[in-house]
C-alpha cells in the first residue's frame, strides 16, 4: 500500500512545514475552526503544520488548512457589550450604501461599491 500524496510529517517536501492528508493529522493538531468549536483560539502561536487535499475549487487544484497545537490554545475572549457594539457598528458600515446612504439588509458588494438598487439605476448589471 502506498502512502497518501500529502503525507510528509517531517516537512521534507513542503518547505519544512509538516504536512498531512485530509483527516490524517494527529489529534493534538487542530484547525482554527476545530479550536473555535472547543471555545479556543490559537492565542498568538505560529502555525505548526498543515493539511493539504486535492480540490477543484482551488486554482492550483490543492487546498490547505493550517494546524495549531491544542495545548497552546487559549480560551476565546468573551463578547463584552463594548465589543458587541463595535461589531454592530462595523456591520452597519458594511451595509450602508455610500451613494444613496441607505442601510441595506445585506452587505454591500465590494465589487461594485454600491447597493444593488444604485447599480440597477445606473444601468450596470449586478451579475
Amino acid at each position: 500500500m502506498s502512502r497518501p500524496r500529502f503525507w510528509d510529517p517531517q516537512g521534507v517536501r513542503h518547505g519544512g512545514m509538516p504536512t498531512y492528508p485530509w483527516r490524517m493529522a494527529p489529534e493534538h493538531l487542530l484547525t482554527r475552526r476545530q479550536l473555535r468549536a472547543r471555545g479556543l483560539q490559537p492565542g498568538g502561536q505560529d502555525v505548526v503544520a498543515q493539511i493539504r487535499w486535492r480540490s477543484r475549487k482551488a486554482g492550483t487544484g490543492v487546498r490547505e488548512a493550517y494546524l495549531y497545537r491544542l495545548d497552546r490554545a487559549v480560551p476565546v475572549r468573551p463578547m463584552t457589550p463594548g465589543r458587541w457594539r463595535a461589531h454592530q457598528a462595523m456591520m452597519r458600515a458594511r451595509r450602508t450604501c455610500p451613494s444613496c446612504r441607505t442601510e441595506c439588509p445585506y452587505v454591500i458588494p465590494t465589487r461594485y461599491g454600491e447597493c444593488l438598487t444604485c447599480i440597477d439605476s445606473a444601468g450596470r448589471q449586478a451579475a
